[in-house]
């Protein structure tokens, strides 16, 4: 099992993002909304007549597509994060927002907890896959538990962002942590999603970022090249 399934990914997450980001994301949200990927997937989501039913987060952070996506026409969502510190910032936001029935969290690296998840209208991995060393099992595993449709966002594979993620992870090096991030071939990961039965509905770059929102082929989903 590669080093992203084991329990010291979750270890060096866990630690990575701690009670200090947390709060900072958390703050962030508050004052000024969803981060640029984060609006994009709400939107793409809602423009493909895929926001209803249950959502699965994954790699929710603090929560922010969970509860935009609530309050877009998701009824219910389960949210998986392998940082406590940011699922304890999430279930105290569903409280604030008496969201609390609807969401249910759970503790851990989706990968190894996925067998006790069930499956779901739409996943979501909002800036997830660069935090595993390998995304095949982490997209396997997500792809199995999308009924409809799956979403998620990851670093546009160009030279500055292979620079600029090489230079952070320098310094986490230097800094003595262990979370690394990493920007996949985005050729393999197309490849892969698509010879599991799905098809692209939309898809949005930024300078950083590729935003995809992928449905099963048997969906009758609206194309949004937008």
């Amino acid at each position: 099992m590669s080093t992203c399934c084991t329990h010291r990914f979750r270890c060096a997450a866990d630690a990575h993002f701690d009670r200090t980001i947390a709060e900072r994301d958390l703050k962030s949200y508050r004052e000024k909304g969803p981060g640029v990927t984060t609006r994009l997937l709400r939107d793409l989501i809602v423009a493909a007549g895929q926001a209803h039913g249950v959502v699965l987060d994954v790699g929710c952070g603090v929560g922010p597509l969970t509860f935009e996506l609530l309050d877009h026409g998701i009824d219910q969502a389960v949210c998986v994060d392998a940082s406590s510190a940011h699922l304890a910032a999430a279930s105290g936001e569903a409280a604030r927002r008496a969201r609390t029935n609807a969401v249910r969290f759970v503790e851990g690296d989706f990968v190894d907890v996925a067998a006790a998840i069930p499956a779901a209208g739409v996943v979501t991995l909002d800036r997830v896959v660069c935090c595993y060393p390998s995304y095949e099992p982490l997209l396997e595993q997500s792809m199995r538990h999308a009924e409809r449709c799956l979403a998620l966002s990851y670093p546009r594979d160009v030279w500055y962002m292979h620079v600029a993620f090489g230079l952070e992870n320098l310094i986490r090096y230097l800094r003595g942590r262990s979370f690394r991030a990493f920007v996949h071939p985005v050729a393999r990961i197309v490849r892969l999603i698509e010879q599991a039965g799905f098809e692209r509905a939309a898809h949005r770059k930024t300078w950083q970022w590729s935003i995809d929102v992928y449905v099963r082929r048997s969906q009758d989903a609206r194309r949004c090249e937008l």
